[in-house]
């Protein structure tokens, strides 16, 4: 019998469950990007939201995935904010954009999510 698939597991730490959701959050303006026009930028958010995916049906590669895309995802807000530059208009959300990727990155990299991760996942 196949295993069935779900897009939220209650029973992982608080730090993945929060991890998985701000991934489907990511995904979610990625595909508002992806709508605006802006293509290339929905690449990382989409792939983002995968790797929740992967995370909440508890596959390594999942997990993997998600912290290498959260890590860069980090280095990409970070190098755009640098080139926005504090005084111009889009600072803010640029601001935001890099503050919940550092925060996804946080939950990934917990002690809490690693030990998870390394007992549990296939």
């Amino acid at each position: 019998m196949a295993e069935a698939r779900k897009w939220f597991d209650n029973s992982q730490p608080q730090t993945l469950q929060g991890a998985v959701m701000l991934s489907y959050i990511t995904a979610f303006f990625g595909i508002l990007s992806l709508i605006g026009g802006a293509a290339i930028f929905a690449i990382v958010p989409l792939a983002i939201g995968v790797a929740g995916f992967g995370v909440a049906n508890e596959k390594r590669w999942g997990y993997g995935l998600g912290v290498g895309l959260s890590a860069f995802n980090v280095i990409e807000s970070g190098a755009l904010l640098f080139l926005v530059g504090i005084s111009a208009l889009g600072t803010l959300s640029v601001l935001l954009s890099l503050l919940f990727a550092v925060i996804l990155f946080a939950l990934f990299i917990h002690p809490q999510s690693r030990e998870y991760q390394r007992i549990w996942f296939k």
